[in-house]
């Protein structure tokens, strides 16, 4: 179920996913995406197979990296568009949201301590950015699917002279072969911009890698001086 905003537990790496466990959406297809769904396979099958990840089974989501330890009180920041849900005052986790009704995404609104660092808060912009840049992916391209979708049970249904309606009122759909050719059409017509995703995907994780590194580094570094410092006491 979607649930409702709730800390991110002992504030470990997690990753922002999809909370349906049937993503309606396709993710960036594998190479032979394209291939398998000409030779008949569902498209669950072919697009999310792990059936985890971003709106549609892809790679969705930043990390949410762990809070400084030590902060008494701060500030969050990052929630996704729409939100409006504060975080506890007392709160000193990082908070995750229930999906967004566009991306499919789950928001995450950043715990920021009051002795952030420099390099701490480049981590966190940089989670903040991916968040931002995945959100704005995943609902253009889910507007588009349903907008698409629809035009093509239209057309279809049309072709043969049926109407969006049957006699009982329910909504018309096309058998699974039908379909097959919409996922296959679509997936093939967005095959540059699922490869450009990928590879800004790449980039915002490697960079929040990098980063991660750094922090803990320093953190590793601190605590050392820390412990020889008693240890000379």
């Amino acid at each position: 179920s979607a649930g409702p905003w709730r800390p991110s537990g002992r504030c470990e790496p997690v990753a922002v996913t999809a909370a349906t466990p049937s993503p309606p959406l396709p993710p960036p297809p594998p190479p032979a995406a394209a291939a398998r769904l000409s030779a008949g396979e569902r498209l669950d099958s072919v697009v999310n197979p792990a059936g985890g990840g971003g709106c549609c089974g892809g790679r969705g989501g930043s990390l949410v990296g762990r809070r400084p330890r030590g902060a008494l009180s701060g500030e969050r920041s990052g929630c996704l568009p729409g939100g409006g849900f504060h975080p506890p005052a007392h709160s000193h986790s990082d908070w995750i949201g229930p999906p967004d009704k566009h991306s499919n995404l789950r928001p995450v609104i950043f715990y920021v301590p009051p002795e952030e660092s420099a390099l701490e808060r480049r981590l966190r912009e940089a989670r903040q950015e991916a968040q931002a840049s995945n959100q704005r992916f995943w609902a253009r391209h889910n507007r588009a699917f349903r907008q698409e979708k629809e035009e093509f049970i239209y057309s279809r249904l049309k072709a043969k002279g049926l109407e969006m309606k049957d006699e009982s009122g329910q909504k018309a759909t096309l058998n699974a072969e039908e379909m097959a050719e919409f996922y296959k059409d679509f997936l093939n017509k967005n095959f540059k911009k699922h490869l450009q995703y990928n590879r800004d995907w790449y980039k915002h994780n490697f960079r929040i890698t990098f980063l991660m590194g750094q922090v803990a580094l320093v953190r590793a570094l601190r605590w050392l001086r820390g412990r020889k410092k008693n240890v000379e006491q």
